[in-house]
């Protein structure tokens, strides 16, 4: 058992957190680290996030640290701006002294914070955007990547979508990088494992302000037998209530990114479809150890359970604690090299592994279906699916990254 392991769980067994919070300062024996997040432009997703890293950052804390140094996390919104998003980092690396920078929701903000990285020889862990890019065409060895990504969550949806009947697919997604990556990876994917099928019409809406009675009628108008969708947030609430107005799931199967997600299924109400496949999170429902020793905690001292951002704060620090005790320094190339195949051994999700050659983590995500659990939308029928098995071989990865 390693020390973040027993950090982990030592502080998840102890009385209520008494260590020091993230944000307070502690001059020689801190180790800072620097956050940046659409915490006003996407509140749904990052408050519980935040929720996440504070919780792990307090039980690290709790128990000593890392090396005895206190983790402190100076934390900054960009407000949904990729400008701001390089200014408050370059802030938190030049005047606040952070040895590296966790973070980031949007795709466009994962890419110029990982920009900003590679040009001030800074670690960036992005913990939230999904765009292939970020580990790929755009990837460098300043930045390594957390979530399991677009490709990895279409693959899994395309598995699934295999064993339908269906062959005229139509698809919609929101016309930005993530969408674009993720309509790409999912008709790549199915068209592998299904090579009969056909893409019927795709609808481009732009994100967050999706026009849902012309989207809906187009995609009705093609007459598919299922549907990809990849909007999420307001649009995805706009989408599912057009659509179902306009009857257009009915006797029609639905292939959704993320819908399975708290954060976007539980706002959708009564309104929630049912029965389509979806990745997501099924929180309270997962009774492995690990994750039922984070739930508990989380619900203590939040009052709430858990969503897809929690898990994604916490596996973070996570993430960061085991760099630094592998590096067992605070300099960037040691850091560097400890990320390199970093192995984090014990999480709410289980292991999970950062790729030396992509630098993307093996992290994995649930799949199921959309369904009514005592009158609330909820996943239902699910699985965990590692990340490992949706990732391209290692060689295959490294030859979809620029030379260094």
């Amino acid at each position: 058992m390693n020390l973040i392991r027993r950090t982990v769980l030592g502080a998840l067994a102890a009385l209520p957190f008494t260590g020091l919070t993230a944000g307070v300062s502690l001059a020689q024996d801190t180790i800072v680290l620097g956050e940046v997040n659409s915490y006003t432009r996407l509140p749904a997703f990052t408050e519980p996030y935040k929720k996440g890293w504070q919780l792990a950052v307090e039980q690290i804390n709790a128990a000593g640290g890392i090396d005895g140094k206190q983790l402190e996390v100076i934390s900054r919104d960009d407000t949904g701006d990729p400008a701001t998003a390089i200014r408050i980092a370059e802030e938190l690396v030049s005047k606040d002294g952070a040895v590296l920078i966790f973070g980031t929701f949007l795709s466009n903000i994962g890419l110029a914070v990982s920009d900003f990285a590679k040009q001030k020889e800074v670690l960036f862990i992005a913990s939230e955007p999904l765009s292939d890019a970020i580990v790929w065409s755009k990837g460098n060895k300043y930045t390594y990547r957390l979530r399991p990504s677009t490709h990895m969550q279409a693959a899994m949806l395309a598995e699934q979508a295999a064993k339908l009947d269906a062959v005229k697919w139509a698809t919609v997604a929101p016309n930005y990088a993530y969408g674009q990556d993720a309509v790409k990876a999912f008709k790549s994917e199915l068209s592998k494992l299904r090579p009969d099928v056909e893409f019927v019409e795709e609808q481009w809406p732009p994100l967050f302000k999706i026009d849902a009675g012309s989207t809906v009628r187009a995609l009705e108008a093609s007459k598919p037998d299922a549907i990809y969708n990849v909007t999420f947030g307001g649009d995805l609430a706009k989408f599912v209530r057009e659509g179902s107005l306009r009857f257009l799931f009915e006797d029609r199967d639905v292939a959704s990114l993320l819908t399975g997600e708290p954060e976007y299924l539980d706002p959708l109400g009564a309104e929630a479809p049912e029965g389509w496949i979806v990745t997501g999170y099924p929180s309270t429902d997962i009774t492995t150890d690990e994750h039922k020793a984070f739930a508990d905690a989380y619900i203590e001292k939040f009052g709430e359970a858990p969503k897809t951002g929690s898990i994604v704060g916490y596996n973070s620090i996570l993430a960061i604690a085991a760099a630094l005790e592998k590096a067992d320094s605070k300099d960037t190339d040691a850091l560097l090299a400890a990320m390199e195949g970093l192995t984090v051994d014990s999480s709410p999700t289980g292991p999970f592994t950062f790729r030396a050659a992509d630098h993307q983590s093996t992290m994995g995500a649930y799949v199921g279906k959309t369904g009514t659990v005592d009158g609330k939308p909820s996943m239902v029928d699910w699985s965990y699916a590692d990340g490992a098995d949706y990732l391209p071989s290692e060689d295959d990865a490294a030859a979809l990254r620029p030379a260094e």
